[in-house]
Parts: structure tokens; sequence; C-alpha cells
């Protein structure tokens, strides 16, 4: 998989699985566009892709306010002149039932996981039709195919962002843009382990965690950007509006 000057924009690409693709892109000949709400993660993640001998930027910005959508995608076109792939892989996690979880936290689980899908999607789109097409790969879950204790809004959401690859497809196949899906199942990253620690039990609740996947371990945020650049490499053209399901059978 060859991405040698290709420009990449990554939402949410200051640590976790965001981050891993971000480098891995870089590793692969790309520019990449990292953001990231957090500047100290953002701009580590921008050092990694250097590293790589790669030129990267660094974009700060919640993808649900609309303005910092577009200022996204505006950025990148002034720093690298043009959008060849955007992976939308910022979202939230906020545990709940339907009769438990606050309206403030499904309005907010909503506003990150899919309306800033559909924002940051909706300023590429327009600039990847001035430059005669690209490829929008979105990051759904294992939770939008199986159900998953405790994450009723957040599985919601997910479902949301599977649909909407797939209208995506539907609607801008003739303007030369692909648009796929990742459902990674539980993965180990910076955020997840937080989780564990700040749980009464960690290794109570990590040993939990694991259990959901029948490969009997974590995914590795490493795996799923393999994954991600599967979906966007040149070999893989005929792949359009699929869900490429990353879950160590999770969801079997």
């Amino acid at each position: 998989m060859d991405f040698t000057n290709k420009v990449v924009v990554v939402t949410g690409g200051g640590s976790g699985i965001g981050r891993a693709v971000s480098v891995l892109f870089a590793k692969n000949g790309a520019k990449v566009a990292v953001n990231s709400l957090t500047p100290k993660n953002g701009e580590a993640t921008v050092e990694l892709i250097n590293a790589e001998g790669a030129d990267g930027i660094y974009i700060q910005g919640d993808v649900s306010i609309a303005a910092n959508a577009e200022r996204i995608i505006s950025k990148t076109i002034e720093a690298f002149s043009r959008i060849d792939i955007l992976v939308n892989n910022a979202g939230i996690v906020l545990p709940g039932r339907v009769d438990n979880i606050s309206e403030e936290d499904f309005d907010r689980t909503v506003a990150v996981n899919v309306k800033g899908i559909f924002l940051v999607s909706k300023y590429a789109v327009i600039e990847m039709k001035k430059q005669g097409g690209g490829v929008i790969v979105h990051i759904s879950s294992a939770a939008a195919i199986k159900g998953v204790k405790n994450r009723a809004v957040y599985s919601a959401s997910k479902g949301a962002v599977t649909a909407l690859t797939k209208a995506m497809m539907v609607d801008h196949i003739d303007d030369n843009i692909r648009v796929n899906c990742i459902c990674p199942g539980t993965t180990h990253t910076s955020s997840l382990e937080k989780r564990f620690q700040a749980a009464d039990d960690p290794e109570k609740t990590r040993k939990e965690f694991i259990e959901r996947q029948p490969v009997g371990r974590l995914g590795r945020a490493e795996e799923v950007a393999q994954a991600i650049l599967f979906a966007c490499c040149d070999e893989a053209a005929f792949m359009n509006g699929s869900t490429i399901v990353i879950d160590g059978g999770m969801s079997v």
C-alpha cells in the first residue's frame, strides 16, 4: 500500500486508533493533517509523523461544531492544496442504558459521533468533488452490530455511522468518492486504560472486557490501522459502501 504524496485528514488523531493510523499513513508516504481536541496529544502525533520523514500538521477543534469542521478541511487545503483521504475517527464513549443515561449525554454522544462525521465529511466532499474524487472511511464499532450492555446511545450512534456510510456511497459514487466503514471491537488504547484504572476493580473490569472477545485478548490500535489503510488504498478500489469488522470475533 503506497500513499506517497497522498493527503490524509485524521480526526481524533491525538491518541489510540487515530494516532496509530496517522503514523502508519506517514510510514507509507502520506502527508497527514491531524485533528485532536487536545493540543498536547495532537502535536505529539505530528512529531511521530515527522519522525517518519513525513509532513504533518495539527488542527485543533471539536468536530461537532460546524466552524471547526470547516476549518479542519480548509487548513488542510491551505497546507497541502488537496485532500485525498478522510478518516472520521473522532468519537466518544459515554455509558448508559435508555432508562438512566442523561439527555445531555445523549446529545453529546450524537453530536460528536454522528454530527461530527456529517460535518467534516460535508466539507471534505466539497473539496474532493473539485479535484475529481477521494476516499472517506468512517470509524464505527462492533457495538453497531452486536448488542453491548450499558452502551445504548453509543451503539445507536455507531449504527447511524454505519448507515451513513452506505447512504454516502450511493450519493457520491458518481463523484468518484469511495466511502467505507470500519467496525473495531474492543481495542486497547490510552482512553480505555484510563477507564480500567478508574473502575472500582481495574483488573476485574479488564478481564470482563477481554472476555467479550472470543479471540481472548483486546485488539491493538495498529491492527485496526492496517484495516483502515486497506480500505483507503488503490488496490481496494472495488470496495465501496462496505463495512469491515475487525473485532476478534466479538460480533459473531
